[in-house]
């Protein structure tokens, strides 16, 4: 672990009360992560950086019952519950080591906001629709629209963190767009002039 990023000062920040929890966690995943195929060998220097505060800086923006689809490592649903301790998160992964990975850090950090589902996206039927859906580095917007926007209750959001390309991400999934009636479609940037490595999110209502 001697290569683990240092942890930046704006984290105690962005987690205030709550940056004991996420340095147990981000601990943990530099620590095992890449023996359980959690994370790549090369992420430890910038696990804080690229992965903790992307994940963090949309706090902020969830309320109510969210769905992260595709949680693997717990990147941005753990990061997220650990900060929004007054939100439900959902959890939905379908591969088994992550699964457990995950629900060993919701014992471990004492996570009391979260539920870990094992199933694919597509496979989700919740009583009620989410307040917010989420996902980080899942696929294209045209492939993760129809998985994702099913799962939103009527009114309610996609928040997706998105990379670089998302503009053009956008244009490719105009029939998506249309098809799962997405309004109010808008890229937001988080985290200028506070983190070195901005994120970008869409955001989007659903009827």
């Amino acid at each position: 672990m001697s290569d683990l990023e240092i942890e930046p000062a704006i984290a105690a920040e962005l987690f205030g009360e709550r940056i004991d929890v996420a340095r147990a966690f981000t601990s943990a995943l530099a620590r095992e992560g890449e023996e359980r195929g959690l994370i790549g060998p090369l992420e430890l220097p910038r696990l804080w950086t690229r992965h903790i505060l992307n994940s963090v800086i949309a706090a902020p923006l969830f309320q109510g019952s969210v769905a992260d689809i595709g949680s693997g490592a717990g990147l941005p649903g753990l990061v997220l519950a650990i900060a929004r301790p007054d939100v439900e998160w959902t959890l939905v992964e379908p591969m088994e080591r992550r699964i457990t990975w995950l629900n060993e850090q919701v014992e471990t950090l004492g996570l009391t906001n979260v539920t870990v589902l094992r199933s694919r996206a597509e496979d989700v039927r919740p009583a009620e629709g989410f307040d917010v859906v989420t996902a980080r580095a899942v696929s294209a917007l045209r492939t993760l629209i129809p998985i994702t926007a099913p799962l939103v209750r009527d009114g309610g959001e996609l928040t997706l963190l998105k990379g670089m390309n998302v503009s053009n991400e956008i244009e490719a999934a105009q029939k998506q767009i249309k098809r799962f009636r997405l309004s109010d479609v808008r890229v937001e940037v988080l985290g200028e002039g506070i983190l070195s490595e901005t994120t970008r999110v869409l955001r989007a209502r659903v009827r």
